[in-house]
């Protein structure tokens, strides 16, 4: 796990109240990880963790959908 997966894990973790137990490529949504409603949650603490700025027009989960996701996005933004 990269240094990216890892802060991106622990802000999943933080947010979900457990430990992230599926992997890098299944979605945080269908695996009932994370809802929805946490979504603006997890793209704030991305926001501030990577210093970034989120535009409202990426507020879609399939962008977000998983942690390789995550990490794609940040990387091409950053």
């Amino acid at each position: 796990m990269n240094n990216n997966q890892a802060k991106i894990t622990e802000i999943v973790e933080k947010l979900s109240g457990k430990p992230l137990t599926i992997g890098p490529d299944e979605s945080l949504f269908e695996s009932g990880v994370l809802d929805s409603f946490a979504l603006t949650d997890m793209v704030s603490a991305l926001e501030r963790e990577f210093s970034i700025r989120i535009p409202d027009s990426d507020l879609t989960p399939r962008k977000f959908d998983s942690v390789s996701r995550i990490e794609t996005y940040i990387e091409t933004h950053s």
